[in-house]
């Protein structure tokens, strides 16, 4: 990758979204199910047909639940399955986060999913934005041989976290890759590369698509949440993504 080039990553919920990210000029797609918990691992069927479906590189994540990031031997072997499974699927790489209850990464836990993983490419995701000591972390996953690191900077959005993203960067000098995401867009990606000199980014760009049921009944409730629609879902939004990959090729080209 050139001094200049910005890749950008979109968070997709579904093949479906996984082509329209494609569409919109993403680099690379992170398949995820169940969003709403922070994303856990999609089906072997799902990775599958992705991959049949793109011709861009396609990241699977490996995770069993939604909630905290200190997983059970059982819950580790459903890991290392699931891993396996996604190469076996065709996938160019897979994204984990393993911690320890002290706030540390789990290497131990870790370096089996790597070995595992191989040859794909790997990401910490960002549990490690819940470690008690980030750049501790970051020299953890770096002897670990982990590819990249996504995080926003232990903040609710890389935006404000772009201090600590640009501080992590700098402790890098290149050994991995730290990838911001959260809160990203076309109105702010410019100035986060500026901020960060981060040159690859996670997006999550969507919109609501109505359902086509006719009959709805008002008296069932399927999912946890009642705020949530039952008749309406998202997908990725080609348009949004064009928009953010657009505002960096711009910044891009001005620096040239």
């Amino acid at each position: 990758m050139s001094a200049h080039e910005v890749r950008i990553e979109a968070c997709v919920n579904s093949v479906e979204s996984a082509i329209e990210a494609e569409a919109g000029g993403a680099n690379r797609v992170e398949l995820c199910d169940n969003l709403f918990d922070g994303g856990t691992t999609p089906s072997f069927g799902a990775i599958e047909a992705a991959r049949g479906a793109l011709g861009i590189d396609l990241n699977v994540i490996i995770r069993p639940r939604g909630g905290d990031f200190l997983y059970s031997d059982l819950e580790l072997d459903i890991m290392k399955a699931d891993v396996v499974a996604a190469r076996t699927a065709g996938a160019n790489g897979v994204v984990f986060g393993i911690l320890k209850a002290d706030g540390s990464v789990n290497v131990e836990q870790s370096q089996e999913l790597v070995e595992l993983a191989e040859p794909m490419s790997t990401t910490f995701h960002r549990a490690f934005d819940m470690c008690a000591d980030p750049l501790v972390a970051l020299e953890d996953l770096i002897a670990l041989g982990i590819d990249r690191v996504l995080t926003s900077g232990q903040r609710p959005s890389a935006q404000e976290g772009a201090s600590l993203i640009r501080k992590l960067v700098d402790e890098a000098r290149g050994r991995i890759t730290i990838m911001p995401g959260v809160g990203i867009d076309e109105t702010n990606i410019a100035e986060l590369i500026g901020l960060t000199d981060a040159r690859e980014f996670h997006v999550l760009a969507e919109r609501p698509v109505e359902s086509d049921m006719v009959f709805r009944n008002p008296a069932v409730f399927m999912g946890t949440d009642p705020e949530q629609p039952e008749f309406e879902r998202p997908v990725c939004d080609a348009g949004a993504v064009r928009a953010i990959v657009d505002a960096a090729a711009t910044l891009r080209r001005q620096d040239q």
